[in-house]
């Protein structure tokens, strides 16, 4: 590709991979970073690079906005965050004793299945083989029991 033909094709795709790039950072000043960045590394590799090169320019986009999400993710440190009210112990109990009547009160399959998975820590293959059934049968009754456990309480105690 020529310097010429290089210069026709930026200027082609620049608005294409601004709106690429704004759609993941929003703000300006990175997107227009971010466009830079790649328009150089096309023009570094504009020998080997034909045209049309806006499929590439846009994964090349996505992939520098992604790095930046990356490297500006936001932690914070579990030990210095101050949680506005802590639990006491007896609502803790007072939580597990409603889990586990909610959790009583389920079919025996999906009680058997939650009991086994969350609190005795078995894992999916295991569960399967005891109750005889299929890893995805497994998974699908135990994403039943949660969603019924889910609904009770938010129906007894929301």
């Amino acid at each position: 590709m020529t310097v010429s033909e290089y210069q026709l094709e930026a200027d082609t795709i620049r608005p294409s991979l601004s709106t690429v790039a704004k759609q993941y950072l929003g703000n300006d000043d990175e997107v227009e970073d971010v466009v830079q960045d790649v328009l150089l590394r096309l023009w570094d590799m504009h020998a080997d690079v034909r045209c049309p090169m806006a499929s590439l320019a846009r994964v090349l986009t996505r992939n520098r906005c992604i790095d930046l999400l990356r490297r500006n993710r936001f932690t914070t440190d579990m030990e210095t965050v101050q949680l506005a009210i802590q639990p006491t112990p007896i609502d803790t109990n007072e939580r597990i004793d409603r889990m586990m009547a909610i959790i009583d009160s389920l079919p025996a399959l999906q009680r058997t299945i939650l009991r086994l998975r969350h609190i005795d820590g078995i894992e999916m293959a295991q569960v399967a083989e005891i109750m005889g059934m299929t890893e995805v049968a497994v998974r699908k009754a135990l994403s039943r029991a949660r969603m019924a456990v889910r609904e009770i309480y938010s129906r007894r105690y929301e």
